[in-house]
């Protein structure tokens, strides 16, 4: 990604990606096989977002997201290509399933609760960015400390009053300093003064709405009542160096600032993937619990279209949030979704299930193919795995034959195949290593022919 990529936005100080709808295509296809619509269309989705940014002032809160619904089998690629479109534009991204929200009145989530977390992670991530920037400053500031500590007898005020009368302390005090920058005193013990958070009061809201978001506030806003406790133990100048440098990192960094850019970020780069959209469809002659599913979609709408949800950060307006649904469908249709939500995902794409040549392309294309993942992980016992073009084709056929038999979960079922077909290597590798073991098509007959053909096991196993 070359820095032509990055550009100013007009109403952040941080950087917004630039890429055009084929090269966020084209990074998608690095990690995820076929479904093209839906690349397309999360990749409009995002231009239109670099749009708005660019768009006048006056037109540029006019304009809202053009949500997306995915419609298609689980495990065709839904939730990873919203997460790595999320990774790639470096967005506050949270998935959650509808299924676990009720409406107001019923036992459980209420929907709000996403935004809310949805914020707590964009502070979490501003953070971590800036205590980033501030890390050489911070290394720099512990090492200080950890000096005075190695020379209690010369501590920072006494060598304001010294100036230049003790030449003797600054000299060791440099030379301490360069066996500390050598890591030539790491495993030196040091007396650390070190805090200690008082123990939380539990505190427990009883109801039948879901108010699982202000029981942990509370549960905060109680634990500040009770005063922070520290002590002094022995620890090696190593442990001293990460104690330190996560306290003086905390103490650079302005928090009025991070939470200010991470609800910018929220408000303006915020996506949201609600997957399971369809287990809460509204549908006639519906009793019991199911009664409170188009109460999900309603208590939804006002999100979707745009209202400030109060979290313990600051109001969140969620008017240009970007809400991607995904669902099966199986069962239930877009249609059955309220008309006022159904207005609100103006842009549907459906997703393809996976062929034989698929599981061949996710077996051996993607940065992060599941082959990859195995060598990886038995290089580390030093046995070399490698896999016949045959074996990966008889490994997509098995894959492909499971789930027509069974359920079809999708890029899912290679995972369970795989841990079968290197269940013995795995479990033997300690032993066998250094070693090279190469798969061939009828290794892998010989391993999953009977639990593929057995249907009932197959059931249990795969």
């Amino acid at each position: 990604m070359t820095s032509t990529n990055l550009i100013e936005s007009k109403d952040r100080s941080g950087m917004e990606l630039n890429l055009t709808p084929r090269e966020i295509v084209a990074e998608l296809d690095r990690f995820i096989i076929g479904q093209k619509e839906a690349k397309r269309a999360v990749a409009i989705a995002l231009r239109n977002r670099w749009r708005r940014l660019m768009a006048p002032p006056d037109m540029r809160e006019e304009i809202a997201p053009k949500n997306i619904i995915m419609i298609g089998p689980t495990g065709v690629g839904k939730t990873e290509i919203a997460r790595r479109l999320a990774r790639l534009t470096r967005s506050p991204f949270i998935k959650v399933e509808a299924s676990k929200y009720t409406e107001v009145g019923y036992v459980g989530r209420d929907v709000e609760s996403m935004i809310r977390e949805l914020m707590d992670l964009a502070v979490a991530m501003v953070l971590a960015e800036e205590q980033e920037k501030m890390a050489a400053k911070a290394v720099e500031l512990a090492e200080e400390r950890i000096l005075d500590l190695l020379l209690p007898s010369f501590n920072k005020a006494e060598r304001s009053k010294a100036g230049t009368d003790s030449p003797q302390a600054p000299t060791t005090r440099a030379k301490l300093r360069r066996l500390l920058k050598d890591r030539r005193l790491e495993d030196r013990d040091i007396p650390l003064e070190v805090e200690q958070s008082a123990p939380q009061p539990m505190t427990r809201i009883f109801t039948n709405i879901g108010l699982d978001e202000v029981e942990k506030n509370l549960n905060e806003a109680m634990s500040q009542l009770f005063p922070k406790k520290s002590h002094k133990r022995m620890v090696k100048v190593r442990e001293a160096r990460e104690i330190l440098t996560q306290e003086e990192a905390s103490r650079l960094v302005e928090m009025d600032k991070v939470v200010a850019e991470a609800k910018t970020r929220v408000e303006q780069h915020g996506i949201v993937f609600i997957d399971e959209i369809d287990k809460v469809a509204g549908r006639e002659n519906r009793t019991g619990p199911d009664i409170s599913r188009e109460g999900v979609q309603r208590d939804l709408l006002p999100l979707v279209e745009g209202s400030n949800v109060p979290t313990k950060h600051g109001p969140v307006k969620t008017d240009h949030i970007l809400f991607i649904a995904a669902g099966a469908f199986h069962v239930a249709k877009p249609s059955d979704l309220i008309p006022e939500l159904q207005g609100r995902f103006p842009i549907r794409v459906e997703l393809s299930s996976l062929t034989k040549d698929d599981f061949v392309k996710i077996l051996t294309v993607p940065q992060n193919a599941l082959i990859f993942q195995y060598q990886t992980l038995l290089a580390t016992e030093e046995v070399t795995l490698e896999f016949t073009p045959e074996a990966v084709e008889e490994l997509a056929s098995m894959a492909c034959a499971v789930n027509e038999k069974q359920e079809n979960i999708g890029a899912r079922r290679l995972s369970t195949i795989m841990e079968k077909l290197l269940d013995e290597i795995s479990f033997d590798a300690p032993e066998i290593s250094p070693t090279k073991i190469i798969v061939s098509a009828n290794y892998v007959t010989e391993k999953l022919s009977d639990v593929v053909g057995n249907t009932d096991l197959t059931r249990y196993i795969l």
